[in-house]
């Protein structure tokens, strides 16, 4: 094939630009109509989404006291071969319960402890006049108490745990800010005052979990280190497993004299007054932008399959 027969095919294969603008000015009725019905869809649905609103508290880590810091420092690899917890680092300590906060054990424990299930899984609106949640009847039977919602196994119609914690932790959002290490622990629902009633219900939850474990090892740590303490006779040895003994002690009181334990609380979670969601704005523009791509789409197609046909019977 010669340059200019190359040449010639690359031009009769090539799309115009021209012909781009004419395709799209011959079916601009079209394309308005379809953005047009894009639009009203985009605008009902987004009215049709309930109001989101999000509950926020910022937490502050507790920090670890300054006398334990120092046996850490002094003792810290003896009590590690013996097992024993001095109390860590403050840093890691926080990030033990932030992992905590998000595992399916705590969760799964959150959401039978305070019974939230109905709340977290079916959930259709929220009444702002009479402040109260409610449930979609395809799902939850408020009346009976009883779920009744079609799924197909290995689903049951009451939500399993498992299923559970998945939705819950689309609700939750952690944020740590890596400067200052406060952390930012927030719940987005249907309900204020439910988004609000669950931030509270978390704090309250994490620093107890982590003071019982604490506690108990602590209980442990003591009672291993009176069983050494009964078997040895070296005066040195003994006097280091006193301090030990000593300090879980502290452990333990430090535990039964503070509520907030291992996050202390520097704004507290309030009942927002202001929706964080939908953006129905930016869902009209959205269905308006989708609607105009496809119109123009449709009269492309329209326009270049009629000229094919046109054209197709002379070749």
């Amino acid at each position: 094939m010669s340059e200019q027969n190359v040449s010639r095919y690359s031009n009769d294969e090539e799309i115009d630009l021209r012909e781009l603008f004419v395709a799209i000015w011959k079916g601009k009725w079209l394309i308005i109509i379809i953005t047009f019905l894009f639009s009203v869809v985009a605008v009902f649905y987004a009215i049709k989404q309930p109001n989101v609103y999000t509950s926020q508290a910022l937490l502050a880590p507790v920090e670890q006291d300054q006398s334990l810091a120092g046996l850490q420092g002094q003792l810290g690899g003896l009590a590690s071969l013996a097992g024993i917890n001095l109390g860590g680092g403050s840093s890691n300590k926080t990030q033990l319960a932030i992992e905590i906060l998000q595992s399916r054990t705590f969760v799964s424990e959150f959401i039978e402890k305070y019974e939230i299930l109905p709340d977290l899984m079916a959930v259709e609106s929220w009444n702002m006049v009479s402040n109260k949640v409610n449930y979609d009847p395809e799902l939850y039977d408020e009346v009976a108490k009883k779920w009744v919602r079609d799924v197909s196994l290995p689903r049951k119609p009451q939500p399993s745990l498992q299923e559970a914690y998945r939705v819950f932790m689309q609700h939750l959002s952690i944020v740590t800010d890596k400067e200052t290490g406060m952390v930012s622990l927030s719940i987005e629902h249907l309900s204020p005052f439910v988004a609000k009633q669950w931030v509270d219900w978390l704090v309250k939850e994490i620093n107890e979990t982590m003071k019982m474990r604490d506690v108990e090892e602590a209980g442990k740590s003591t009672s291993f280190l009176s069983s050494q303490l009964a078997e040895t006779k070296i005066t040195d040895i003994r006097e280091i497993l006193y301090r030990l003994v000593e300090e879980q002690a502290k452990i333990i009181m430090f535990a039964n004299v503070r509520d907030e334990y291992v996050f202390k609380t520097i704004d507290p979670a309030l009942v927002p007054e202001e929706k964080s969601g939908p953006k129905r704005a930016i869902l009209c523009v959205l269905g308006a932008f989708l609607g105009g791509v496809f119109g123009i789409a449709i009269a492309l197609i329209k326009y270049f399959r009629k000229n094919t046909l046109v054209t197709s019977p002379g070749n």
